[in-house]
């Protein structure tokens, strides 16, 4: 069994958007699957993870529905009303929230909360992988598919090799101090934190995980879920 040192892993949950890709009335993170919300899925799964000291769910300041779920969790887990305007400003602001209670050295997992098919297997095979990286890395899976590149008309232009081509998952896994300066320094808004530390200069390591931990976008990706997590 692998042995850690005094080296924390903290739990990022940005859960402040508003799901206007799927045309809801309310934020995606509070859909039912198999009768639990998809951000309680996620929770209890880190939850669970005996390696993770603390949880952050970072919320809209205006959110209402959270408090009404009445959910029960350990300590571990807790609650900011700091979203911001974009996933990197949500978890820029909670990274400034919990800055006194953890070491610049800790390590820090940001993982989506519309991705509720994340298993404690892929999260502790991360740690496991990255835990003495030098500059951390991420879950992603290899693209299978024929990729086209369209141009402004929606026509081919180029069919690209998916060779060395992953689709970027969650958890996105970084130490504290080196995931804020890339955050504070990025000019723009990066797409998820890997694209942060790359604009440091740094090569994260992409660690394969699982098909399942997909995020949840569109009406028919929660069928879909909920047939994959039957089997």
């Amino acid at each position: 069994m692998l042995k850690f040192d005094m080296t924390k892993f903290h739990i990022i949950i940005p859960a402040a958007g508003s799901g206007t890709r799927m045309g809801l009335s309310q934020p995606k993170q509070y859909l039912l699957i198999h009768t639990q919300t998809l951000i309680e899925r996620v929770v209890r799964v880190f939850d669970n993870i005996s390696l993770v000291h603390s949880i952050h769910i970072a919320l809209h300041s205006n959110d209402e529905i959270w408090k009404t779920l009445n959910l029960s969790f350990s300590s571990k887990v807790n609650t900011h009303y700091c979203g911001g305007g974009s996933r990197a400003e949500t978890v820029l602001n909670t990274l400034k929230i919990i800055k006194d209670h953890v070491d610049p050295n800790d390590w820090i997992l940001v993982h989506d909360a519309a991705r509720p098919g994340i298993e404690e297997k892929d999260v502790e095979h991360l740690i496991h992988a990255l835990k003495n990286d030098s500059v951390g890395g991420l879950l992603a899976y290899p693209l299978a598919d024929t990729i086209k590149k369209s141009d402004e008309e929606d026509r081919v232009v180029e069919s690209p090799s998916r060779k060395h081509l992953w689709q970027a998952q969650t958890p996105q896994m970084y130490r504290y101090k080196m995931l804020s300066d890339a955050l504070e320094k990025f000019d723009g808004t990066p797409t998820d934190e890997s694209q942060a530390i790359e604009r440091l200069g740094e090569k994260p390591k992409l660690i394969k995980g699982n098909f399942k931990n997909f995020k949840v976008t569109y009406p028919e990706d929660l069928n879909i879920l909920e047939q994959l997590i039957n089997k």
